[in-house]
């Protein structure tokens, strides 16, 4: 009676286990979940983000003829993009009116990339290439003013800058050299919508910050800290561009080793 009893048993104990596969499908499950509830996050969170503004008819319409005269040679007739410039189709109103509103487009000529210049357009024209592009495609809108107006955590804002920024922008915001010709321009006189323009759609090399990677009052305390260095005068004194030790090192070689060479050649003089 025992054997059959423990065959009983063990048979009882088999039938009890998990299949091989069932761990498997448990972690896909829940890989799957996870997944699905992040996209739908960062779907919703990127949607409230590039909510363009309603705009008029009227002023897509003039924005389409203002396109088609002015930006269709390099960007297509429909904005398709060709073998000379990109495609602007979901690029948003933001896009538009950082890089035709400082002036980098239309671009004068091909280079490594698109200069600041005197711009060509009205701001009734910008903004009507800027409603034409969003009507073609959802993406980054014009900020809202409430994020501009310069009254963030100053603080908070200089950690972020140097953290994201200042590797390319110079922590005082004073710019700096990049590779193959192009360059991170200062930020000083930027207007403040421009600067977070170019922080949600990455004009050039400069990386797209989305919010998720800064969060809009980040974005609003940046712009509060560049605001601050650019109004306040530089605790330590003359600034020398904010080019950090090339220049402080360049003025002491010039200046401080002159002024040796010429009070030596004085004090040799006055002997004589």
């Amino acid at each position: 009676m025992r054997p059959n009893t423990r065959t009983k048993t063990k048979a009882a104990r088999k039938g009890g286990r998990r299949h091989p596969l069932a761990t498997v499908a448990l972690i896909a499950i829940g890989l799957g979940l996870t997944g699905g509830a992040y996209a739908a996050f960062n779907t919703s969170t990127a949607s409230a983000e590039q909510q363009p503004a309603a705009a008029s008819q009227e002023s897509i319409d003039q924005g389409k003829k203002l396109f088609q005269s002015n930006c269709a040679t390099c960007h297509g007739l429909d904005a398709q993009g060709t073998v000379n410039a990109p495609s602007l189709i979901g690029v948003g109103a933001a896009s538009v009116d950082f890089q035709v509103g400082t002036g980098r487009m239309p671009m004068a000529m091909q280079g490594p990339q698109a200069e600041e210049k005197p711009v060509q357009f009205t701001d009734d024209q910008v903004k009507a290439l800027a409603d034409y592009v969003a009507s073609l495609a959802p993406g980054p809108s014009i900020p809202e003013q409430k994020w501009l107006n310069g009254d963030g955590d100053a603080a908070a804002g200089a950690e972020l800058f140097r953290v994201n920024c200042a590797m390319c922008h110079n922590v005082a915001g004073a710019g700096g050299a990049l590779t193959e010709g192009k360059f991170a321009p200062p930020l000083t006189g930027v207007s403040a919508a421009h600067i977070y323009e170019a922080m949600v759609t990455g004009p050039q090399n400069m990386p797209v910050f989305n919010d998720l990677n800064i969060s809009q009052q980040g974005k609003a305390d940046i712009i509060t800290y560049l605001k601050y260095i650019q109004n306040n005068p530089s605790p330590g004194g003359f600034e020398l561009g904010s080019l950090g030790p090339v220049a402080e090192g360049l003025f002491l070689w010039i200046f401080g080793l002159g002024a040796i060479v010429a009070l030596t050649v004085w004090i040799t003089a006055k002997s004589n």
